[in-house]
């Protein structure tokens, strides 16, 4: 029997892949969003996350029409992914990105796990790393950057995923829920490699993105690998490729372009300084979309 899952945010950029590829793997998908999904096979709910009455209604509703055929209600949900958000700054006023971000992911929460429902995956992202969205040239602690970091953002968006943690973290304690975090890198569609050439002529163009990236597709098995993982209670996982964007090996690279900041640990020859060791290790990823493949150098 397929796994149902429901998908907030499921129309946006990462979602819609996400998406596509939990369809591929055999499961049951139904969106929640502010604007329909152009996917076969997925019906999506219009529904606001910030409205805590509409998050329960959503996860006690029919994925389609079909399901008033058996004659039993709605079925159970095995699980919850949540990606809805305002998805970065300079979209909507920061206290208004944070209101909805915040209280969004502990609406989502909040009625999962008080109906049951013992899996949520929540999109956290690259940008609580404090550099992506900061004030200025703001230089990493240290390399690479694992789950273990001091993050410290100072915007109004990596502050709100770095709270969403916390709720989640708070959340799987009370419950025994298991709630997975991904932090999630720059965001990179199977169209967009043509912007490749440009990051490698101008290397410091990605230092707010740590050098790092997630291909879209890839993402999806990041997502498909945790829903399958059971019994971690919580936990966070760097969502990114295994690479950096750079051609120089990796030690060589920051050595040039960040000396002064300390490597605490020897580096793979191109391990993204954004580093998904613990995502390798522990949910068996691996990556199928290197930026290599597409890219002529």
């Amino acid at each position: 029997m397929k796994k149902r899952i429901v998908f907030t945010g499921g129309t946006g950029k990462a979602g819609r892949h996400v998406v596509r590829y939990l369809v591929d793997q055999g499961y049951d998908i139904l969106n929640v969003d502010l604007v329909p999904l152009e996917q076969p096979g997925v019906n999506t709910l219009i529904a606001d996350i910030a409205d805590s009455g509409e998050m329960f209604n959503v996860l006690t509703s029919h994925f389609g029409f079909e399901g008033f055929e058996t004659g039993k209600g709605p079925g159970p949900i095995d699980a919850v992914v949540h990606f809805a958000a305002v998805p970065r700054v300079l979209i909507k006023p920061d206290n208004e990105t944070f209101r909805i971000n915040t209280i969004g992911t502990y609406n989502v929460i909040e009625a999962a796990v008080k109906l049951g429902i013992r899996k949520i995956i929540i999109a956290s992202s690259e940008t609580t790393y404090g550099v992506c969205f900061a004030e200025g040239d703001k230089d990493f602690h240290h390399f690479p950057l694992e789950e273990d970091y001091d993050v410290d953002p100072m915007d109004s968006y990596g502050l709100s995923k770095l709270v969403n943690e916390k709720t989640a973290r708070a959340f799987a304690m009370r419950t025994g829920a298991d709630i997975y975090a991904l932090r999630i890198g720059n965001v990179i569609e199977p169209h967009e490699y043509d912007r490749f050439p440009a990051f490698l002529a101008n290397p410091m163009s990605r230092k707010r993105n740590a050098w790092s990236y997630i291909d879209a597709r890839d993402l999806g098995q990041i997502v498909d690998l945790a829903i399958r993982k059971d019994g971690l209670g919580f936990q966070v996982f760097n969502a990114v490729n295994d690479t950096i964007t750079a051609t120089l090996p990796t030690r060589e690279f920051l050595a040039k372009y960040c000396a002064g900041v300390p490597v605490q640990r020897p580096l793979a020859e191109f391990e993204a300084p954004l580093s998904n060791r613990k995502a390798r290790e522990v949910l068996g990823f691996r990556e199928e979309h290197d930026w290599r493949k597409y890219v002529p150098r």
